[in-house]
């Protein structure tokens, strides 16, 4: 699981790297005008938020700084990659993870490693736009597996065999 966290967003580092000038930042019509940048920031504050809750067992995604550095400055995004996969492996342990849905504050219970999945599935996810976003600016080659979820990798795999 933690392997497959920090591999999946090595790749994100090195595709993020390869953009060319003023792609990371640049709206984007067919991503509702949002810009790779704004889900690269999406991606890791939902991580950072996992990181900050980790020791007192307590995380809201909802509460999340939205440090626009990370969608405007592509160097400071790259660090604080590095320091998400630097970080992430820790031990399990309960977590209460915060929601505010329709006015009221929902908690549940979860634990560190089920949070570090849900993290996973939610940066994939969002991979998938950012792979529409490259595709619409650039003629960059990405990998297949970009933006696309482990169990679908494996039926492609099987249906070909």
């Amino acid at each position: 699981m933690f392997r497959s966290s920090i591999n999946t967003l090595e790749q994100f580092k090195e595709i993020l790297l390869q953009l060319p000038d003023g792609c990371y930042t640049h709206s984007c019509a067919v991503l509702s005008n949002s810009s790779i940048g704004q889900h690269t920031r999406h991606i890791m504050e939902l991580y950072l938020c996992l990181l900050k809750g980790y020791q007192n067992a307590d995380v809201s995604y909802d509460n999340r700084e939205r440090n626009k550095r990370i969608e405007q400055e592509l160097p400071f995004a790259i660090e604080q990659l590095e320091l998400i996969q630097e970080h992430l492996e820790k031990p399990n342990k309960a977590v209460k993870v915060t929601y505010e849905l329709c006015g009221e504050k929902t908690c549940l219970e979860s634990n560190y490693f089920r949070e570090v999945m849900y993290n996973l599935e939610h940066t994939i996810h969002h991979h998938a736009l950012i792979k529409v976003g490259i595709q619409h600016f650039t003629q960059m080659e990405l990998p297949e597996s970009f933006g696309v979820a482990p169990s679908t990798l494996q039926y492609r795999q099987a249906c070909v065999q």
